[in-house]
This record gives structure tokens, C-alpha cells and sequence, in this order.
């Protein structure tokens, strides 16, 4: 599978009031490993960034005069994200930028130029419902270092993302996700497939683990003035351990 984490910066909020792409990061990831390739151009807007934005990016007229324009790029950067699927962070904002960027060259809108895209912010708050969801919330929250990023930049920020997803999706790394799909007629277990329990490594309680426990189930038989559920297991427990 190839993913494209992709980021932009712009001269402001919206892209109708005249507003334009002048930064592109995009960093290549395959079979949910970096690549080491990248896409990534700054951009002349021919226009000034609004004092908010500019406060954001920090990327001058000045600096930006002499960079190439769209136009001069597209061709570049629709190949480079042909065949993959797009991870964006507030996709709505930046596909808005991408499609009007687009339509000024006579291109069709990026969701027919690329595989697919995902919104990583919708799938945070899917994940995350009721926390903060923006990069650095979730940078803080994967053990992701961003300490050098005092400005956004959209190459910086798509190379945070994709650590950022890889962690927030590592599930699809986990120990069964590569379990043999299971017999539709196979009996109790059958969600195990071909897995194989003995990788996995047994630590039995200690004595002293134990005679707490059982303590415990004593405080809850008094609790309940009757024997708990807990206590059905020892029966079985005690014929393991005779075996």
C-alpha cells in the first residue's frame, strides 16, 4: 500500500476570497514504511499572505518572489501522489486549496488524481472523541517529538503526521493481523486462525501474588456475604496446577 502524507501552507483562510497554495510537503510512505522520497515546493502566490497566516508559516513576499508558481509544478506533484492515497489532517481545508489550485490550470480535482484520500483529523476524533486532535495534541500524546517546529511548514508537518499516523494505525501491526483467514467450520477459536500460542510468554503469579489475591476474593466474599464468582475458578485453577 503507498500513502501520501501530504500538507500545505497558505496565504490565508480561504481559497475563494482569492487566497493560494505557497507551500507543499508531501513525504511517500509503502507498506507502512518511510521511503525517504518526498515532494516538496515553495510556491509564488503573486499575492500577500494575511497578517494571521503569516504570523502561522512566516514565509515573506520576499522570500516567496522567486519561487516557481503552480503551474510550473503540477505536473511534478500530480505524478508524484498518482497511485496513492492522500493523509491529510483537516483534509477539507487543504483539498479546497489543492482542487481551486487545480481548477486554475485546467486540472481535474485531486480526489481523481490520486487513490484516495483520508481525513487523519476525522479519524483522531474517531479514535479520541472529546480530546484534542490537532498535530501537536497528538504528537504529545504518540511520544512524538516536535520540539523544533516553532512555525508550521508543510514539509516539517507531513513528516510529524506520518509518525503521527503510523502510531495512531499501529494496530494493523499487531500480533494476529497477519493470522491465516480462519475455516468458516472450524470450532471455539476460530477468530485465532493459524496463530500459534506458545510465541507467547507465560509469567505465573507468585506466592506472594497469590496469597494476595486470595485475600482480596475474602474481602469480597464478606463484602457479598456469599462466595464470589471468583472463587468457581479455583477449582479449576487447582486442578492445572496438580497436573
Amino acid at each position: 500500500m503507498r500513502l501520501i502524507v501530504l500538507d500545505t501552507e497558505t496565504t490565508g483562510l480561504e481559497p475563494a476570497q482569492g487566497h493560494r497554495i505557497i507551500e507543499i510537503g508531501a513525504v511517500e510512505l509503502v507498506n507502512r514504511s518511510v521511503t525517504g522520497r518526498h515532494f516538496h515546493m515553495y510556491l509564488n502566490p503573486d499575492r500577500e499572505s494575511d497578517p494571521g497566516a503569516l504570523a502561522v508559516h512566516g514565509l515573506t513576499t520576499e522570500f516567496l518572489s522567486d519561487k516557481p508558481r503552480f503551474e510550473d509544478i503540477v505536473q511534478e506533484f500530480v505524478d508524484f501522489i498518482a497511485g496513492g492515497e492522500l493523509v491529510i489532517h483537516n483534509a477539507s481545508f487543504d483539498t479546497r486549496f489543492l482542487d481551486a489550485e487545480l481548477a486554475r490550470v485546467g486540472r481535474p480535482p485531486v480526489a481523481q488524481l490520486c487513490a484516495g484520500i483520508t481525513d487523519s483529523l476525522l479519524v483522531a476524533r474517531e479514535m479520541n472523541p472529546g480530546k484534542r486532535n490537532s498535530l501537536d495534541a497528538l504528537c504529545e500524546r504518540y511520544g512524538i517529538s516536535n520540539a523544533h517546529r516553532t512555525l508550521h511548514g508543510a514539509l516539517l508537518d507531513s513528516q510529524l503526521l506520518a509518525e503521527v499516523w503510523l502510531a495512531m494505525t499501529r494496530g494493523q501491526d499487531a500480533l494476529l493481523i497477519e493470522a491465516p483467514e480462519p475455516e468458516r467450520a472450524a470450532g471455539p477459536g476460530v477468530g485465532l486462525g493459524g496463530f500459534d500460542p506458545s510465541v507467547l510468554q507465560v509469567l505465573p503469579a507468585s506466592e506472594q501474588e497469590l496469597a494476595a489475591h486470595r485475600q482480596y476474593l475474602d474481602t469480597l466474599d464478606q463484602a457479598a456475604g456469599a462466595p464470589c464468582v471468583w472463587r468457581a475458578l479455583e477449582p479449576a485453577e487447582q486442578a492445572v496446577q496438580a497436573a
